[in-house]
């Protein structure tokens, strides 16, 4: 965890591929422990081809039931189902945007913008009504925000931290 902490969260992402990852580690995580989906990522990774979104989203049924007969991942149908149908709302916006990368990061906290639009839930809020607004599934504001710590979007390091840079 700490090597995660110290090179990994909150570490600013824009490649459409990792932002992909983050966000399906944070939906696999609902429920359960960060940790538990970190010792997990491996697996993830093997079973969902590097999170490479354009692959997912040409899984069919057979792929489906792989995925719930593999061990080293939660085999929750509803997650699993979601990630392959979330692979297929990515490439609508790649293809609406440019890259999930622009999407993703207009929900970013802006020093500039408005202080009292700067809580904590303001902006995952409004990240997961157009997720959701868009088709995307097992998206809310609580997996919005966390998946926005991970990728760097907002900075949530505690005072004391090195990475806190500011907060």
């Amino acid at each position: 965890m700490q090597q995660y902490h110290d090179d990994e969260w909150g570490v600013p992402t824009h490649d459409d591929i990792h932002l992909f990852e983050i966000l399906s580690l944070e939906i696999a995580q609902a429920g359960l422990s960060w940790n538990t989906i970190l010792k997990m990522r491996p697996c993830y990774r093997a079973a969902f081809d590097n999170f490479d979104f354009r692959s997912i989203a040409d899984y069919d049924s057979v792929k489906v039931e792989f995925l719930l007969d593999n061990k080293g991942i939660v085999r929750n149908k509803l997650k699993i189902l979601s990630i392959i149908h979330n692979a297929n709302q990515a490439l609508y916006i790649q293809n609406k945007l440019g890259s999930l990368d622009s999407f993703f990061w207009q929900f970013a906290l802006d020093k500039n913008r408005d202080e009292s639009l700067q809580d904590d839930f303001f902006f995952p809020k409004k990240m997961s009504l157009e997720l959701r607004r868009l088709g995307w599934k097992f998206i809310g504001p609580t997996i919005c925000n966390s998946f926005m710590q991970a990728a760097g979007m907002v900075n949530h390091h505690s005072k004391g931290c090195f990475l806190a840079q500011g907060n």
